[in-house]
């Protein structure tokens, strides 16, 4: 069990009285606490630069959606999104990386600088539970935004439907790559192979853990399209970091809590100004780096088995677009509307403000759910 590495290596000890008061004291709950809060005012203070900078390079793709994942028309999607008549700017996504970024600069820095316990104390940046995440989220940013540069037309690369944009494919081997990096750390480096299933117990993986790791990533990265209303994908993100930073803190794992956090208040910086109508979308910058280091802190609190339950949103989403794209395939008929499926409920004659609150309060019951079964499991 991964937790019990960080404890028996790196940790005070097992998660039991003294611990957990430690935990639980008022220094860990303000070092969560206040780096979060500074990466909200920070993005914040950053949007209008960076908005007034999309919105001069007219950083928005130039034509409405045509095709749908199969190839074939999107009518109905197209209708609903009409994201090539807004001319709102992609990129939004990096308000929630340069927030997470410069409070990992700032506060690994400031103990240099000043000599005071406190800033000591904030420093979240550590070797056994953060450098990974932060090295995997800043590269797949990286890689969503040359998709997004490229999806604009800041350069010239081109999907296999003739639309710009990276092809899915290398995409998807980005994505395996990561996997594969966080998997043979995971294994060789750490010596980690083993799972805790929830009221099961402990699985021993072995080397397989690497194709668990590029699962993982994979599914989490194939719900993307849930990042098509306004306002959707960051709402439901700031809800499951907020569950995954619980459960960090209930492990004593602080730095992680702290990070998840982090990555809430840039989440919550971007979500501001992204409500209806959106000033500009999350996008691959935003949600690449979003949804691996989702599943990268899922394993290390030793919660990935609850992870279909904590973003229940986007297994919904998933299951029932690869349901859709199998019945259109072998049954040559839908059997929904219109996928994903949030757009159903649109075209059903929801509103789309609606659509995304319920799924708001939707993901917020099943966070809830998974951080409750977490801890009687």
């Amino acid at each position: 069990m991964f937790l019990h590495y960080l404890n028996k290596k790196h940790m005070p000890g097992p998660i039991s009285g003294q611990n957990l008061e430690l935990a639980l004291s008022s220094l860990s709950i303000f070092k969560i606490l206040w780096p979060s809060i500074t990466a909200f005012f920070f993005g914040i203070f950053i949007t209008p630069i960076l908005s007034d900078f999309l919105y001069r390079k007219k950083l928005w793709k130039k034509k409405n959606v045509a095709t749908t994942i199969d190839g074939n028309q999107a009518t109905i999607t197209a209708s609903i999104l009409n994201d090539g008549k807004r001319e709102t700017p992609r990129l939004g996504g990096l308000i929630i990386i340069f927030a997470t970024l410069f409070c990992v600069i700032l506060y690994s820095v400031l103990p240099n600088f000043f000599q005071f316990n406190i800033f000591e104390k904030l420093n979240f940046i550590s070797r056994n539970q953060t450098w990974l995440p932060i090295i995997i989220f800043i590269l797949a940013a990286l890689v969503g935004l040359l998709d997004d540069l490229a999806s604009v037309g800041m350069f010239k690369l081109k999907n296999k439907k003739g639309e710009p944009g990276m092809p899915l494919k290398m995409r998807l081997v980005f994505v395996i790559i990561f996997a594969i990096l966080a998997g043979l750390w995971f294994f060789f480096k750490l010596d980690f192979a083993t799972l805790s299933i929830p009221f099961l117990g402990e699985v021993y993986f072995g080397k397989y853990i690497i194709l668990l790791f590029i699962l993982l990533f994979l599914g989490m990265y194939g719900a993307s399209n849930i990042d098509g209303l306004d306002g959707l994908s960051g709402g439901l993100f700031a809800i499951l970091y907020s569950a995954y930073g619980i459960i960090a803190l209930i492990n004593n794992q602080i730095d992680i809590a702290t990070l998840s956090f982090v990555v809430v208040g840039g989440i919550l910086a971007f979500l501001w100004f992204n409500i209806p109508p959106a000033r500009f979308y999350l996008s691959e910058v935003g949600y690449m780096p979003l949804a691996i280091l989702l599943g990268l802190i899922a394993v290390m609190t030793d919660a990935v088995f609850l992870l279909p339950i904590i973003a229940m949103p986007f297994v919904l989403t998933e299951i029932t677009t690869i349901i859709q794209l199998l019945s259109k395939k072998f049954r040559k008929k839908k059997v929904f509307p219109v996928t994903p499926i949030h757009n159903t409920f649109v075209y059903l004659g929801w509103s789309k403000e609606k659509v995304v609150m319920r799924y708001w309060i939707f993901g917020m019951i099943f966070a809830l759910l998974g951080v409750a079964l977490y801890i009687i499991s």
